[in-house]
């Protein structure tokens, strides 16, 4: 069970719930509207990974970036290309992309409504994993 932490008490934690809209949202270094829903480093959960939920504009593209670590998504809502190093595929709702450590990669929104989709970070992101291009 995961431990909570309040005023340097532990106390024994069988549930955690996390309401996206208490989550603060902000932009990401790849250009994303962001909201980190689990990471490992601000709750007291015994989790390896971070899980966030993005949202790309109609006609936006994310700034290509890559990460040291392995990352999935799973997309919601909404249709673009996703690139990979050299090679771009379509995606769309329901579609679960595995993006490999140190790819280069980024998501370009070509439908008529917004991408949101969940990200998987194992282990959890860390700002000096990302390198933004």
């Amino acid at each position: 069970m995961p431990l909570y932490c309040s005023a340097n008490l532990f106390k024994i934690v069988s549930m955690l719930i996390q309401k996206l809209l208490d989550c603060p949202e902000f932009i990401a270094g790849d250009s994303t509207i962001l909201r980190e829903l689990l990471h490992p480093d601000k709750q007291a959960i015994n989790l390896r990974y971070s899980l966030a939920h993005a949202i790309l504009p109609v006609g936006e593209t994310s700034q290509p970036h890559s990460l040291t670590t392995s990352e999935v998504y799973y997309i919601l809502s909404g249709r673009g290309e996703m690139y990979i190093n050299e090679e771009m595929r379509e995606i769309e709702s329901g579609d679960a992309v595995y993006i490999p450590p140190d790819a280069k990669q980024f998501l370009k929104n070509i439908g008529d409504e917004p991408i949101v989709f969940i990200c998987i970070v194992d282990p959890a992101w860390r700002k000096e994993d990302e390198t933004i291009y």
